[in-house]
Protein backbone atom coordinates (compact mmCIF):
# COMPACT_ATOMS: atom_id res chain seq x y z
CA UNK A 1 0.00 0.00 0.00
CA UNK A 2 1.69 3.41 -0.62
CA UNK A 3 2.25 5.55 2.08
CA UNK A 4 -0.23 8.49 3.10
CA UNK A 5 1.31 11.59 2.42
CA UNK A 6 1.01 14.73 4.66
CA UNK A 7 2.46 18.06 4.34
CA UNK A 8 4.84 18.70 2.08
CA UNK A 9 4.86 15.33 0.97
CA UNK A 10 6.20 13.58 4.33
CA UNK A 11 4.20 10.83 5.54
CA UNK A 12 1.38 11.59 7.86
CA UNK A 13 2.84 9.65 10.62
CA UNK A 14 6.05 10.96 10.65
CA UNK A 15 4.18 14.50 10.56
CA UNK A 16 2.21 13.85 13.50
CA UNK A 17 5.42 12.47 15.74
CA UNK A 18 6.98 16.38 14.37
CA UNK A 19 4.06 17.80 15.66
CA UNK A 20 4.60 16.14 18.91
CA UNK A 21 7.79 17.03 19.25
CA UNK A 22 7.26 20.45 18.57
CA UNK A 23 4.44 20.80 20.90
CA UNK A 24 6.64 19.18 24.26
CA UNK A 25 9.62 21.34 23.07
CA UNK A 26 7.53 24.55 23.18
CA UNK A 27 6.08 23.59 26.46
CA UNK A 28 9.19 22.52 27.99
CA UNK A 29 10.59 25.87 27.12
CA UNK A 30 7.66 27.74 28.01
CA UNK A 31 8.03 25.90 31.34
CA UNK A 32 11.79 26.23 32.28
CA UNK A 33 10.92 30.19 31.44
CA UNK A 34 8.01 30.33 34.36
CA UNK A 35 10.87 28.62 36.32
CA UNK A 36 12.95 31.50 36.41
CA UNK A 37 11.08 33.59 38.52
CA UNK A 38 8.97 31.83 41.12
CA UNK A 39 7.75 32.82 44.94
CA UNK A 40 7.56 31.01 48.23
CA UNK A 41 3.65 30.16 49.35
CA UNK A 42 3.42 28.45 52.94
CA UNK A 43 6.56 26.51 52.14
CA UNK A 44 5.84 25.19 48.42
CA UNK A 45 7.33 27.05 45.28
CA UNK A 46 4.61 28.18 42.82
CA UNK A 47 5.53 30.48 39.69
CA UNK A 48 3.09 33.48 39.70
CA UNK A 49 2.26 32.92 35.87
CA UNK A 50 2.62 29.95 33.90
CA UNK A 51 3.29 30.30 30.31
CA UNK A 52 2.56 26.26 29.65
CA UNK A 53 -0.72 26.32 30.04
CA UNK A 54 -1.30 28.80 27.77
CA UNK A 55 0.86 27.54 25.01
CA UNK A 56 -0.92 24.43 25.89
CA UNK A 57 -4.46 25.69 25.16
CA UNK A 58 -3.19 27.99 22.23
CA UNK A 59 -2.14 24.40 20.81
CA UNK A 60 -5.33 22.94 21.49
CA UNK A 61 -7.31 25.86 19.80
CA UNK A 62 -4.76 25.42 16.82
CA UNK A 63 -3.98 22.27 16.17
CA UNK A 64 -6.66 20.56 18.17
CA UNK A 65 -6.61 17.38 20.53
CA UNK A 66 -3.74 15.58 18.31
CA UNK A 67 -1.60 17.56 19.76
CA UNK A 68 -2.63 16.31 23.64
CA UNK A 69 0.46 13.42 23.50
CA UNK A 70 3.03 16.12 22.89
CA UNK A 71 1.23 18.51 25.76
CA UNK A 72 1.29 15.30 28.24
CA UNK A 73 5.16 14.77 26.77
CA UNK A 74 6.11 18.35 27.77
CA UNK A 75 4.42 18.48 31.11
CA UNK A 76 6.49 15.17 31.88
CA UNK A 77 9.80 16.61 30.88
CA UNK A 78 8.76 19.81 33.30
CA UNK A 79 8.43 17.41 36.31
CA UNK A 80 11.25 14.96 35.34
CA UNK A 81 13.09 18.06 35.22
CA UNK A 82 12.80 19.05 39.04
CA UNK A 83 13.07 16.28 40.67
CA UNK A 84 12.53 11.97 39.92
CA UNK A 85 9.90 10.73 38.34
CA UNK A 86 7.66 9.16 41.11
CA UNK A 87 3.89 8.20 41.31
CA UNK A 88 3.02 11.78 42.32
CA UNK A 89 4.61 13.42 38.94
CA UNK A 90 2.41 11.21 37.10
CA UNK A 91 -0.58 12.85 39.01
CA UNK A 92 0.91 16.28 38.32
CA UNK A 93 1.25 15.23 34.55
CA UNK A 94 -2.41 14.15 34.43
CA UNK A 95 -3.52 17.03 36.00
CA UNK A 96 -1.67 19.77 33.66
CA UNK A 97 -2.57 17.81 31.06
CA UNK A 98 -6.72 17.49 31.62
CA UNK A 99 -6.51 20.99 32.51
CA UNK A 100 -5.80 23.02 29.14
CA UNK A 101 -7.72 19.58 27.72
CA UNK A 102 -11.08 21.16 29.32
CA UNK A 103 -10.55 24.27 28.56
CA UNK A 104 -10.48 23.11 24.56
CA UNK A 105 -13.50 21.33 24.76
CA UNK A 106 -15.29 24.18 26.79
CA UNK A 107 -14.35 27.07 24.22
CA UNK A 108 -15.80 24.67 21.72
CA UNK A 109 -18.60 23.78 23.26
CA UNK A 110 -19.38 28.15 23.17
CA UNK A 111 -18.30 28.67 20.08
CA UNK A 112 -15.25 30.23 20.58
CA UNK A 113 -13.57 32.14 17.54
CA UNK A 114 -9.58 32.08 17.79
CA UNK A 115 -9.23 35.78 16.22
CA UNK A 116 -10.78 37.02 19.77
CA UNK A 117 -12.88 39.36 17.56
CA UNK A 118 -16.14 39.27 19.69
CA UNK A 119 -16.08 40.55 23.24
CA UNK A 120 -17.86 36.84 24.36
CA UNK A 121 -14.42 35.24 23.05
CA UNK A 122 -12.81 37.53 25.19
CA UNK A 123 -15.18 36.47 28.30
CA UNK A 124 -15.01 32.66 27.50
CA UNK A 125 -11.22 32.70 27.55
CA UNK A 126 -11.02 34.47 31.00
CA UNK A 127 -13.91 32.60 32.44
CA UNK A 128 -13.83 29.40 30.72
CA UNK A 129 -10.32 28.54 29.73
CA UNK A 130 -8.18 29.96 32.74
CA UNK A 131 -10.59 30.48 35.46
CA UNK A 132 -12.74 27.14 35.67
CA UNK A 133 -10.52 24.87 33.60
CA UNK A 134 -7.82 25.39 35.91
CA UNK A 135 -9.44 24.43 39.04
CA UNK A 136 -8.26 20.96 37.28
CA UNK A 137 -4.37 21.26 37.78
CA UNK A 138 -4.58 23.33 40.75
CA UNK A 139 -6.99 20.70 42.69
CA UNK A 140 -4.73 17.53 40.95
CA UNK A 141 -1.31 19.09 41.47
CA UNK A 142 -1.83 20.59 45.50
CA UNK A 143 -3.81 17.52 46.00
CA UNK A 144 -1.21 14.93 45.05
CA UNK A 145 1.41 16.98 47.04
CA UNK A 146 -0.98 16.66 49.80
CA UNK A 147 -1.69 12.81 49.50
CA UNK A 148 2.36 12.45 49.17
CA UNK A 149 2.96 14.53 52.50
CA UNK A 150 5.07 16.88 50.64
CA UNK A 151 2.32 19.47 51.73
CA UNK A 152 0.34 19.43 54.91
CA UNK A 153 -3.28 19.54 54.76
CA UNK A 154 -3.72 22.93 56.65
CA UNK A 155 -1.91 24.38 53.83
CA UNK A 156 -3.74 23.30 51.10
CA UNK A 157 -5.65 26.14 50.43
CA UNK A 158 -3.04 28.82 49.78
CA UNK A 159 -0.93 26.87 47.42
CA UNK A 160 -3.60 25.84 45.48
CA UNK A 161 -4.53 29.57 45.64
CA UNK A 162 -1.15 30.35 44.34
CA UNK A 163 -0.86 27.54 41.95
CA UNK A 164 -4.68 28.10 40.30
CA UNK A 165 -3.64 32.00 40.09
CA UNK A 166 -0.56 31.03 38.42
CA UNK A 167 -2.24 29.12 35.69
CA UNK A 168 -5.17 30.93 35.12
CA UNK A 169 -2.49 33.93 34.28
CA UNK A 170 -0.70 31.76 31.65
CA UNK A 171 -3.92 31.33 29.68
CA UNK A 172 -4.55 34.99 29.92
CA UNK A 173 -1.22 36.45 28.87
CA UNK A 174 0.09 33.64 26.59
CA UNK A 175 -2.70 32.02 24.92
CA UNK A 176 -4.01 35.44 23.06
CA UNK A 177 -0.35 36.20 21.95
CA UNK A 178 0.13 32.58 20.43
CA UNK A 179 -2.85 32.80 18.81
CA UNK A 180 -2.40 36.25 17.78
CA UNK A 181 1.33 35.72 16.14
CA UNK A 182 -0.32 32.42 14.04
CA UNK A 183 -2.95 34.77 12.86
CA UNK A 184 -0.54 37.38 11.86
CA UNK A 185 0.73 38.16 8.46
CA UNK A 186 3.92 40.06 7.11
CA UNK A 187 4.75 43.07 6.52
CA UNK A 188 2.22 44.94 8.37
CA UNK A 189 1.00 48.39 6.96
CA UNK A 190 3.34 50.78 7.33
CA UNK A 191 1.58 53.27 7.77
CA UNK A 192 1.21 52.95 11.34
CA UNK A 193 4.55 51.97 12.04
CA UNK A 194 6.20 55.63 13.69
CA UNK A 195 3.43 55.18 16.27
CA UNK A 196 3.83 51.56 16.57
CA UNK A 197 7.75 52.43 17.16
CA UNK A 198 6.75 55.22 19.75
CA UNK A 199 4.75 52.86 21.85
CA UNK A 200 7.15 50.30 21.92
CA UNK A 201 9.97 53.09 23.12
CA UNK A 202 7.44 54.75 25.14
CA UNK A 203 6.27 51.37 26.86
CA UNK A 204 9.72 49.97 27.17
CA UNK A 205 10.97 52.85 29.44
CA UNK A 206 8.01 53.56 31.67
CA UNK A 207 6.98 50.06 32.80
CA UNK A 208 10.12 48.94 34.45
CA UNK A 209 10.66 52.36 36.04
CA UNK A 210 6.72 51.89 36.92
CA UNK A 211 6.85 48.58 38.21
CA UNK A 212 10.30 49.31 40.41
CA UNK A 213 9.22 52.17 41.25
CA UNK A 214 8.67 52.09 45.87
CA UNK A 215 5.69 54.35 45.99
CA UNK A 216 3.07 51.72 44.11
CA UNK A 217 2.23 53.60 40.98
CA UNK A 218 1.66 50.18 38.95
CA UNK A 219 -1.63 52.17 38.06
CA UNK A 220 0.32 54.33 35.86
CA UNK A 221 0.56 51.32 33.36
CA UNK A 222 -3.15 51.52 32.79
CA UNK A 223 -2.79 54.90 30.30
CA UNK A 224 -0.20 53.41 28.01
CA UNK A 225 -2.34 50.08 27.98
CA UNK A 226 -5.16 51.69 26.66
CA UNK A 227 -3.22 53.86 24.57
CA UNK A 228 -1.79 50.39 22.99
CA UNK A 229 -5.56 49.39 23.02
CA UNK A 230 -7.35 51.92 21.06
CA UNK A 231 -4.99 52.21 18.52
CA UNK A 232 -3.46 48.61 17.75
CA UNK A 233 -6.52 46.38 19.55
CA UNK A 234 -4.61 42.93 20.35
CA UNK A 235 -1.48 43.07 18.69
CA UNK A 236 -0.70 46.03 20.90
CA UNK A 237 -2.29 45.42 24.28
CA UNK A 238 -1.43 41.64 24.85
CA UNK A 239 2.31 42.67 24.42
CA UNK A 240 2.10 45.75 26.57
CA UNK A 241 0.46 43.56 29.16
CA UNK A 242 2.62 40.86 29.06
CA UNK A 243 5.77 42.85 29.56
CA UNK A 244 4.14 44.60 32.69
CA UNK A 245 3.58 41.30 34.14
CA UNK A 246 7.07 39.75 33.23
CA UNK A 247 8.98 43.46 35.05
CA UNK A 248 6.22 43.21 37.92
CA UNK A 249 7.10 39.51 38.08
CA UNK A 250 10.83 40.19 38.28
CA UNK A 251 10.22 43.32 40.71
CA UNK A 252 7.77 41.11 42.94
CA UNK A 253 10.21 37.60 43.34
CA UNK A 254 12.97 40.38 43.62
CA UNK A 255 11.45 41.94 46.42
CA UNK A 256 11.54 45.18 44.95
CA UNK A 257 10.12 48.66 44.59
CA UNK A 258 6.24 48.44 46.20
CA UNK A 259 6.77 44.52 46.98
CA UNK A 260 9.40 45.36 49.57
CA UNK A 261 9.08 44.31 52.75
CA UNK A 262 6.05 42.42 52.22
CA UNK A 263 5.02 38.82 53.25
CA UNK A 264 4.66 35.79 50.86
CA UNK A 265 1.06 36.30 50.83
CA UNK A 266 1.13 39.54 50.23
CA UNK A 267 3.22 39.50 47.69
CA UNK A 268 1.61 37.04 45.89
CA UNK A 269 -1.75 38.58 45.99
CA UNK A 270 -0.75 41.83 44.68
CA UNK A 271 1.44 40.40 42.24
CA UNK A 272 -1.72 38.61 40.76
CA UNK A 273 -4.19 40.98 41.26
CA UNK A 274 -1.87 43.21 39.13
CA UNK A 275 -1.67 40.75 36.61
CA UNK A 276 -4.69 39.78 36.44
CA UNK A 277 -6.24 43.43 35.88
CA UNK A 278 -4.02 44.14 33.50
CA UNK A 279 -4.91 40.75 31.61
CA UNK A 280 -8.44 41.14 31.58
CA UNK A 281 -8.00 45.00 30.37
CA UNK A 282 -6.02 44.06 27.53
CA UNK A 283 -7.90 41.10 26.58
CA UNK A 284 -11.68 42.63 26.33
CA UNK A 285 -10.56 46.44 25.78
CA UNK A 286 -9.09 45.01 22.41
CA UNK A 287 -12.25 42.87 21.81
CA UNK A 288 -14.79 45.45 22.39
CA UNK A 289 -12.94 48.00 20.21
CA UNK A 290 -12.41 45.29 17.66
CA UNK A 291 -15.79 43.92 17.93
CA UNK A 292 -17.31 47.62 17.47
CA UNK A 293 -15.03 48.28 14.20
CA UNK A 294 -16.45 45.04 13.24
CA UNK A 295 -19.70 46.19 13.37
CA UNK A 296 -19.12 49.60 11.56
CA UNK A 297 -17.53 48.20 9.10
CA UNK A 298 -20.87 45.58 8.59
CA UNK A 299 -22.96 48.77 8.52
CA UNK A 300 -20.99 51.00 6.56
CA UNK A 301 -20.97 47.92 3.85
CA UNK A 302 -24.54 47.10 4.20
CA UNK A 303 -25.64 50.90 3.41
CA UNK A 304 -23.39 51.06 0.24
CA UNK A 305 -24.93 47.50 -0.86
CA UNK A 306 -28.05 49.46 -0.11
CA UNK A 307 -26.97 52.80 -1.81
CA UNK A 308 -25.66 50.78 -5.16
CA UNK A 309 -29.21 48.37 -4.82
CA UNK A 310 -31.60 52.26 -4.95
CA UNK A 311 -29.02 53.09 -7.46
CA UNK A 312 -29.73 50.10 -9.73
CA UNK A 313 -33.45 50.91 -8.99
CA UNK A 314 -33.74 54.38 -10.31
CA UNK A 315 -31.48 53.40 -13.17
CA UNK A 316 -34.20 50.80 -14.44
CA UNK A 317 -37.18 52.95 -13.57
CA UNK A 318 -35.68 55.68 -15.98
CA UNK A 319 -35.35 53.21 -18.62
CA UNK A 320 -39.02 51.86 -18.71
CA UNK A 321 -39.97 55.51 -18.17
CA UNK A 322 -37.87 56.56 -21.35
CA UNK A 323 -40.09 54.19 -23.94
CA UNK A 324 -43.43 54.91 -22.78
CA UNK A 325 -42.97 59.22 -22.99
CA UNK A 326 -41.32 59.07 -26.27
CA UNK A 327 -44.21 56.93 -27.39
CA UNK A 328 -46.57 59.61 -26.23
CA UNK A 329 -44.70 62.18 -28.14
Amino acid sequence: MAAVVGIAGWPRPLVRVMETLLVAGCYYAAGRLGLLRHLVVEGAVVSPMWPPTGVAVACLLILGPRCVPGIALGALLVVVSLSPLQPSALGIVAGNTAAPVCAYLLLRAVGFRTDLSRLRDGLSLVFLGALTAMLISAGVGVGMAVLTGDLASDRFWPVWLAWWAGDAMGVVLVTPLILLLYRARWPPSRARWPEAAALVLVVGAAVPTITQSPAGLQFLVFPLLIWAALRFQLAGSLPCALFASVTATVAATDRSGSFARLTDIEVMTKLQAFNGVMGLTALLLSAVITEQRNTRRSVERACQELVEALQHLSAGESARKRPFEEGEH
